[in-house]
C-alpha cells in the first residue's frame, strides 16, 4: 500500500524507510527525526506530530508532473529548516528555567519596546523577543520546539503566523507594574503624552568669541502646541471618537486561511495612525496638536568653546503631542580661523619674524593675543625656529575660567639676502674677530 500527498515530490510506501525534505529559502537551521511505520495509519500520525502537514509557499502545491521517489531505506527522515533560535534571541541558554526566561524578556523588551527606542529595526526585534518568549515560557510549546524546533510548532497548529500580538503579552507581564510606565500596546498607552522631538541650531563665532565667550540671541524654528485646538488636535467644539475600522486598538490584524493554515498579519491602523482615535481635525495644525514657530531664545556660550562644540538648551525643542514634555535645542558650534593667531586645543600660536641683529643682541618686541598688544621679551642669542612661551595667555578650560592656556610664540630670524657695502664690511670684520677668537680658544 502507498500513499501519495498530491503535489509533493515524494512517496512513501510502508515497510520502506524514505527521507522527506522541505526545503525553503527562508529555513537555515536543520531539524532532524526519525520514526518506523509498522501500520498503515502511522504514517498520518508521524506526518502530522513531525509537521508534515504545517504551511508551506503555495508554489508546493502547484508542481505538477509524477511524484518522485527519494529513498528506499526503512523507517522515515524529515528535514525541516527553522529560521530562529529563540534562546539565542532571549540570550538564555537551553537549560534556562521559567524564572530566567522572564527575567530576560523583561530586560529586552524594556529596551526595544517601539515607544522607547526608534532604532531602526528595534519594532521587529521587540517582536522577535515576544515571539521567542510566547514559546519558551509555555511546557507544551518549549517541548515541541526544543525536539523538533519550529516544525514542532507548525506540526502543533501554530503556524509562523499565529503568534500572538506581542504588545499583549508585554502588556500581560507588565500588568502588575502600571505598564512599565505606560509603555504597551493598548490605546491608553498609545495616547500618553509624548516628549517632543529634539531641535538643532547651527551658531558661527568670531575666534574671540569663542575664547572668552559671549551671549548671543538666536532664533530657531520649532514645534509649538497649537494655541486654536490647545494641542488636542481636535477642531474646536468637537471630541475625539474611538476609531471604527479598529475599533480603537491602534492595529489591525488581517487573518488569510489557507489549505497551508491560518495567517495573520498586524499592522497599524491607517485610518487613525496607530492612535485609536478618530477625530475633526483642527483647521491650524491639521490634527497635529502642533504648529511650527519661531521664537528668539538668549543663548550664553561659555568660554573655551571650538568648532564642534554643542550646547544642550533643555526644553527648548519641539513640544510633545497630547501635552508631552518638549525635547531639547542643540546648538552646534563653528568658529571662524583668525588671520594671525591659531588655535591648538587651549593653547596659541603665534609666528613672529625677528631680525637676526636683534637675535644676536636681545630685543623687545610687541606681540598680539587674544588680551591685546604686550611686549615680549626676545632673549641674546635666540636661535631661528626657537618657540618662546607667553604663559596663560591662551583659551580658558570650558568650564573652568580660571585656568588658561598658554600663547606659544615661534621665532622667525630673518636674515638679509642682499648686503650694503657697509654691512658687509661689518660683517666681514665681525667673521674675522670669531675666527680669531675660536683659534685662540683652541691653543688653551
Amino acid at each position: 500500500m502507498a500513499i501519495t500527498p498530491s503535489g509533493y515530490t515524494c512517496v512513501p510506501q510502508l515497510g520502506v524507510r524514505h527521507q522527506f525534505m522541505l526545503q525553503s529559502s527562508q529555513r537555515a537551521v536543520k531539524c532532524c527525526f526519525t520514526c518506523n511505520m509498522k501500520h498503515p495509519g502511522e504514517f498520518f500520525l508521524a506526518a502530522l506530530s513531525t509537521s508534515f502537514l504545517s504551511p508551506l509557499p503555495s508554489s508546493c502545491f502547484l508542481k505538477q508532473g509524477p511524484p518522485q521517489r527519494i529513498g528506499r531505506r526503512r523507517g522515515a527522515q524529515f528535514v525541516v529548516r527553522a529560521d530562529a533560535d529563540f534562546y539565542s534571541i532571549l540570550g538564555v541558554s537551553k537549560n534556562a528555567s521559567k524564572s530566567e526566561i522572564k527575567s530576560a524578556y523583561r530586560k529586552l523588551a524594556r529596551s526595544y519596546h517601539p515607544d522607547v527606542n526608534k532604532e531602526s529595526g528595534a519594532e521587529q526585534k521587540f517582536k522577535d523577543i515576544s515571539n521567542a518568549y510566547e514559546v519558551l515560557s509555555d511546557d507544551e510549546k518549549r517541548s515541541l520546539y526544543d525536539r523538533y524546533g519550529e516544525a514542532g510548532l507548525k506540526g502543533s497548529g501554530m503556524g509562523m503566523g499565529d503568534f500572538s500580538n506581542p504588545f499583549d503579552i508585554f502588556e500581560s507581564l507588565f500588568e502588575g507594574m502600571g505598564g512599565m510606565g505606560g509603555m504597551g500596546g493598548s490605546r491608553a498607552a498609545r495616547n500618553r503624552p509624548m516628549q517632543g522631538d529634539d531641535e538643532s541650531y547651527s551658531l558661527v563665532l568670531n575666534f574671540k568669541e569663542a575664547v572668552f565667550g559671549v551671549e548671543k540671541e538666536i532664533e530657531v524654528t520649532r514645534l509649538e502646541s497649537c494655541s486654536t485646538c490647545d494641542g488636542s488636535g481636535a477642531k474646536p467644539g468637537t471630541k475625539a471618537t474611538k476609531c471604527s475600522t479598529c475599533g480603537g486598538q491602534g492595529q489591525v490584524i488581517s487573518t488569510a486561511r489557507t489549505p497551508l493554515g491560518v495567517f495573520q498579519q498586524v499592522t497599524t491602523c491607517s485610518t487613525c495612525g496607530g492612535t485609536g482615535e478618530s477625530l475633526t481635525p483642527c483647521n491650524t495644525c491639521r490634527g497635529d496638536g502642533r504648529v511650527r514657530k519661531a521664537k528668539r531664545i538668549s543663548l550664553k556660550v561659555p568660554a573655551g568653546v571650538d568648532s564642534g562644540s554643542r550646547l544642550r538648551v533643555r526644553s527648548e525643542g519641539s513640544a510633545g503631542r497630547r501635552g508631552g514634555e518638549p525635547g531639547d535645542l542643540y546648538v552646534f558650534i563653528e568658529v571662524l580661523s583668525d588671520p594671525v593667531l591659531k588655535r591648538d586645543g587651549t593653547n596659541i600660536l603665534y609666528t613672529c619674524k625677528v631680525p637676526y641683529t636683534d637675535a644676536i643682541l636681545g630685543t623687545t618686541i610687541k606681540v598680539p593675543t587674544v588680551d591685546g598688544m604686550v611686549d615680549l621679551k626676545i632673549p641674546a642669542g635666540t636661535q631661528p625656529s626657537t618657540t618662546l612661551v607667553m604663559a596663560k595667555k591662551g583659551v580658558p578650560y570650558l568650564g573652568k575660567n580660571n585656568m588658561r592656556g598658554d600663547q606659544l610664540v615661534r621665532v622667525q630670524v630673518e636674515i638679509p639676502k642682499r648686503l650694503t657695502s657697509d654691512e658687509r664690511k661689518l660683517i666681514e670684520e665681525l667673521a674675522s674677530l670669531n675666527s680669531k677668537t675660536k683659534t685662540a680658544n683652541s691653543r688653551r
